[in-house]
């Protein structure tokens, strides 16, 4: 280890290797704590995650399954002519931060209006085609940011929990071990002095 190499001996080194144990077992029992809560949020978010993938997965083929629909009734270029003039649809992420992690928080879809120069659809199913991928589209930018919630806070888990291991599997054991080496050559080191200086003082004496 390198920091117990690095320490003086005697008492210095004695009380250094104190404070180092001391902050690494306060250090660890925090990284628990933190993991804990972690945990909790991650589990939170994976379940907010499956329920937007499973909303994403209903709206989809329903949107698909219109646009079909009004594709056999007009043809491919129907759809050409009923999107000429859209603008792309805008996305807004909002983002907060977790125990030092940032993630969004919810997505938000701004679907364009169909301008007054714009070509209608040429039949309904491609309205009702329209509206469902507006549907779907804003339930997949709801997935998308619940998805990357989760793996951000599963992210931070996995690093948390190496942190804490290193910690309780390495760096304290090893601190302890210098720590009860350091006793044991101060003990050692105290009893030899006092043998020199009972020694000293029955010289004298004679």
């Amino acid at each position: 280890m390198t920091g117990a190499r690095r320490t003086p001996p005697g008492r210095a080194g004695r009380l250094r290797l104190r404070h180092s144990l001391a902050v690494a077992e306060r250090g660890a029992d925090l990284l628990e704590q933190k993991l804990r809560i972690l945990r909790a949020e991650h589990e939170r978010l994976r379940s907010v995650e499956t329920e937007a993938a499973r909303a994403w997965r209903d709206l989809l083929p329903e949107a698909e399954d219109w646009l079909l629909r009004g594709l056999l009734l007009s043809g491919e270029q129907a759809l050409g002519t009923a999107t000429a003039g859209i603008g792309p649809a805008e996305v807004t992420v909002d983002w907060t931060t977790s125990m030092g992690v940032r993630h969004p928080t919810a997505a938000t879809v701004s679907v364009p209006s169909r301008p007054p120069t714009a070509a209608a659809p040429t039949n309904t199913a491609l309205v009702h085609a329209e509206a469902a991928y507006g549907r779907a589209l804003r339930a997949a930018a709801e997935y998308a940011a619940a998805r990357t919630a989760a793996e951000l806070l599963g992210a931070e888990v996995t690093s948390t929990r190496h942190r804490v291991r290193a910690l309780r599997r390495h760096w304290i054991p090893r601190l302890r071990q210098a720590l009860d080496r350091a006793d044991l050559a101060l003990e050692q080191a105290e009893h030899e002095d006092g043998v020199r200086r009972r020694w000293a003082a029955r010289s004298i004496e004679r």
